[in-house]
């Protein structure tokens, strides 16, 4: 198998108006640094616009080019974990089809890995144009309460947007998780990481397929995936209210013995509201981190792919793909009237390479 020198993997989404532009832009930045020794990757996650029809035109006249449909919509960071397990280059660039991430720097990060002899180099965004002013806060504000609270250090303002090499790729399609929070798990696996700022530009059309719900489940992936601290938040708030309910008793002790205690409706109910909300608030963290438990016991493959046009030479190593799973079916010779018994006693056992055999 010909391992091209870089792989570009595009998760799409809605992104019809976008792929044109965006073909044009990764492909011409591809050829400016490898020639044609390059594959780009387009993943359709599960779509409702003619983005899988305009993909398997642009494949139709680029041999480069890969699209890969998936079974239906499994959300940004499992379309994006089947463009990686399918994809073969010796460098992966990892990009969105909204191009607020320019390819055009391709370059200058292919310098920057050289340079610094890195298996990642990630970007870091120095401004966001074209988002509101809730959005840049809350980003920036996520980022900063995901530092304090996980156990792995993750880069702080950074996307998806990055180019790795095929050791960290191998290493990053290690882990098998279903709640996949991508630069957490890419910052996790180590080697030499190391950051390349750049200006984000405004989405080029269409809107964000990234609404306020789809960055909260964001946000809980990376909290309960990269940390354990939510759950100590139990033991923490016990101990706070122990001491609170001590001095409450010191109070209503003195109360009592210099004769002006007064039953206190609105105190009783506080402290009955107070201790319901923290109860319900735990469990639900509780919740949450046995959820994640029950979804990865059930070990489903991480994406189905229904389709492929273009020359795809991975393996789904962490989905499904029929053509990885073919199935070859013989007839054992003994079992065909009027044909004389095998004599080979391993007849039932033997397989052919790279697929599974079933001898009947």
């Amino acid at each position: 198998m010909h391992r091209p020198k870089l792989s570009i993997v595009v998760p799409c989404y809605n992104e019809a108006l976008s792929l044109p532009q965006l073909h044009a832009r990764v492909s011409a930045a591809a050829k400016a640094e490898v020639g044609d020794d390059y594959e780009l990757v387009l993943i359709n996650d599960g779509s409702k616009d003619d983005s899988w029809q305009i993909m398997r035109q642009l494949s139709s006249s680029d041999p480069q080019l890969v699209a890969i449909n998936l079974s239906r919509n499994h959300g940004h960071q499992l379309a994006l974990t089947a463009g990686l397990d399918l994809c073969c280059g010796e460098q992966i660039l990892i990009i969105d089809a909204d191009l607020q991430d320019p390819p055009e720097l391709l370059g200058a990060m292919r310098n920057v890995m050289a340079a610094e002899e890195a298996d990642v180099v990630y970007a870091v965004r120095r401004t966001r144009e074209g988002e509101t002013f809730f959005k840049k806060a809350t980003a920036a504000a996520f980022y900063r309460l995901l530092d304090r609270v996980t156990d792995t250090p993750i880069p702080l303002d950074t996307g998806d947007f990055r180019l790795m090499s095929r050791r960290a790729l191998d290493a990053f399609l290690s882990l098998p998780e279903q709640a996949r929070f991508i630069r957490g798990m890419v910052a996790w696996i180590g080697f030499r990481q190391v950051p390349f700022p750049y200006d984000r530009a405004e989405r080029f059309a269409g809107e964000t397929n990234y609404p306020l719900s789809k960055m909260l489940r964001l946000a809980f992936d990376a909290m309960t995936g990269f940390s354990t601290k939510p759950l100590t938040f139990a033991s923490h708030v016990g101990l706070a209210l122990t001491g609170a309910s001590g001095l409450l008793l010191i109070y209503i002790a003195i109360g009592f013995l210099s004769g002006s205690a007064v039953a206190g409706w609105t105190s009783t109910m506080f402290v009955v509201v107070l201790l319901g909300a923290v109860q319900m608030f735990v469990l639900g963290m509780i919740g949450e981190y046995l959820g994640r438990l029950y979804v990865e016991s059930k070990r489903r493959p991480l994406y189905l792919v229904s389709d492929v046009t273009g020359p795809v030479q991975g393996k789904a190593t962490l989905g499904y793909r029929a053509e990885d799973r073919a199935v070859e079916i013989s007839v054992r010779p003994e079992l065909v009237e009027g044909h004389p018994a095998s004599s080979d006693p391993l007849a039932e056992t033997r397989t052919s390479t790279g697929s599974a055999r079933t001898e009947i």
